[in-house]
């Protein structure tokens, strides 16, 4: 195609969604897809061969659980407000409060669906300050001290989110953590969301780990149903994303190529994490600046200065119209993505088992308009 596209390669994304099933029969757990990484609803046909709920932190994430999915969500936000309130309720199956205080507010309002409470175990790996929700001064969850011996009848459920792509180790020493904490109040419960962030679909995730930890875990606390929500993992490695080179500029011996897509538009997490993705055909250069024929910056099309990452060598000189293709870019990426400049989302296909492509959407200058009404 000549227009930037992510593509979805539906016999990876069913590769990681038999992976995910197998674990959880294997550790008679529920592992639920978290919207906040993927929710490309015209997928969710193949999702529902595989797993049977989601998670939802909006009423539109709620909305599209109920609607598009065929399942009420497990949703947690952290601030429910009036106005959306009793929707989000009938869109859910259990919904997690951030706050004591939010609990008391809203809490006679949610009869219909299991109740549970946000807990922070005060304990994260996450590295990036930005992505740990554990972090001093967290807005997430209620610590052990604040926690009344007996809880509230109505509260069924633990929510506990502590992880960031980590691997099945982490898990297994937040884990200590986490039971030290609240373990006095696991008689009181039916069941314990051990939230996201467990990237089970990663080459190098000790799956039997996660297994063992959860079978173990269930030895200990027979009565609780335990529920994974992760993201990444079920997008993890399933498709690219094609751009084009447009120009190429250079400054101060700095080559730059610049693309029709955009890292602060439709690949945020770049720089805000910040990583670099991997570039079919490219080593990531680690230098300050480039001064080979084949080394290059790849720029943004948006204003935004910083709208750039450096740097890659290819074994070539870059021609404009050529592909550049960033691989695993499905996970938080079109639930990212934006209209800053007005510039257009990439479309967004499936490659089917049978090599054939399928557009599933496109999008062009009524998306960006009617964003401002």
């Amino acid at each position: 195609m000549a227009t930037p596209i992510y593509i979805i390669e539906e016999q990876k994304l069913r590769r990681n969604l038999k992976l995910i099933a197998e674990v959880a029969a294997k550790a008679n757990i529920e592992v639920i897809l978290a919207f906040k990484a993927f929710a490309l609803w015209k997928t969710f046909p193949i999702f529902r061969e595989y797993i049977h709920a989601t998670t939802a932190s909006s009423l539109s994430e709620a909305r599209l659980a109920f609607e598009e999915f065929g399942a009420p969500a497990h949703t947690y936000s952290p601030a429910y407000t009036d106005d959306e309130f009793d929707e989000i309720v009938k869109c859910s199956s259990h919904l997690s409060f951030n706050s004591l205080s939010q609990y008391e507010r809203f809490h006679q309002k949610a009869k219909s669906v299991s109740i549970g409470l946000r807990v922070n175990p005060e304990y994260s790996e996450v590295g990036t300050l930005l992505y740990n929700p554990c972090a001093p001064g967290t807005r997430f969850g209620v610590t052990a001290d604040k926690l009344p011996a007996q809880l509230p009848s109505d509260i069924e459920g633990f929510h506990c989110h502590c992880h960031c792509e980590s691997g099945a180790d982490v898990f297994q020493r937040t884990l200590v953590h986490i039971e030290e904490k609240f373990s006095k109040w696991f008689p009181q419960l039916k069941w314990i969301n051990f939230g996201g962030g467990h990237l089970m679909t990663r080459k190098d995730y000790d799956v039997d780990l996660l297994i063992q930890l959860m079978q173990d875990f269930h030895k200990r606390y027979p009565w609780l149903k335990v529920i994974l929500e992760p993201g990444s993992a079920f997008a993890w490695q399933t498709g690219p994303l094609v751009s084009h080179v447009v120009d190429i500029v250079e400054d101060k011996g700095i080559k730059t190529a610049i693309l029709d897509v955009s890292f602060t538009c439709h690949m945020p997490d770049c720089l805000e994490m910040p990583y670099f993705p991997d570039v079919r055909g490219a080593v990531h250069v680690n230098r300050k600046s480039v001064n080979r024929k084949s080394e290059y910056r790849l720029g943004g099309n948006s204003c935004l200065s910083g709208d750039f990452m450096s740097s890659w060598r290819f074994d070539h000189e870059l021609q404009i119209g050529e592909e550049i293709i960033f691989e695993d870019m499905i996970h938080y990426t079109t639930v990212k993505t934006n209209t800053f400049n007005g510039i257009s989302h990439p479309a967004i296909g499936m490659l089917h088992a049978d090599g054939k492509l399928e557009i599933l959407r496109q999008f062009g200058y009524e998306d960006y308009r009617d964003r401002m009404d």
